[in-house]
């Protein structure tokens, strides 16, 4: 019989940290898909989240030495992929809530008519979220699309958990205000 999960966890942190790079590879493989999500939604374009992911591994391979347990390791991914993802947007044209007609629609072949319309949703909802200030966004991806707790995500972004409660509580006001007309004209349009 194996390994619980989070000691089989501890056992590959501690064997990376040596150097192994086999155990390095399986923590990527078991954390891969959660920091591809976050990163996908901070950033919105799939080639972007694949680079920020990569780059997020290797400065987690690069800082793995000195990593001290004191949560879960996802957390800590969480707070690389969080800072890559963010650096690499700092680092492209600034995104006003103006421009969020100007963003693509996200990726997708057009299906049947559920599939058109939940496509269309999907695209709305990642554009209103790259609207949204970098902070705000980076807590509405971890709360919302991570499943982290509020503890968790204060834990990652290292903010006091009333910050964290203010920023999502503000991200959810603004998508609503810019997400309630569109998502009526996409029921219209289809109904």
């Amino acid at each position: 019989m194996g390994l619980p999960a989070a000691n089989h966890e501890d056992v590959l942190v501690s064997r990376a940290q040596q150097g192994d790079r086999g155990a390095f590879g399986e923590l990527a493989c078991l954390h891969y898909t959660g920091v591809i999500q976050v990163v996908y939604h901070l950033c919105g374009d799939s080639q972007t989240a694949e680079d920020a992911a990569q780059e997020t591994f290797l400065k987690a391979w690069q800082h793995l030495p000195g990593y001290r347990p004191q949560g879960q390791l996802r957390g800590w991914l969480y707070r690389i992929a969080v800072n890559t993802a963010l650096d690499m947007l700092r680092r492209e044209t600034k995104l006003s809530p103006e421009d969020v007609n100007d963003l693509p629609l996200a990726d997708g072949q057009p299906g049947p008519e559920a599939t058109v319309i939940a496509q269309e949703r999907a695209g709305l909802v990642q554009r209103a979220i790259m609207a949204l200030s970098p902070a705000s966004r980076a807590v509405l991806v971890l709360r919302e699309y991570s499943g982290l707790s509020y503890q968790e995500i204060a834990d990652t972004l290292d903010i006091p958990i009333g910050t964290v409660m203010s920023r999502l509580n503000y991200a959810r006001s603004r998508l609503r205000t810019w997400l309630e007309p569109w998502l009526e004209l996409v029921e219209v349009k289809h109904a």
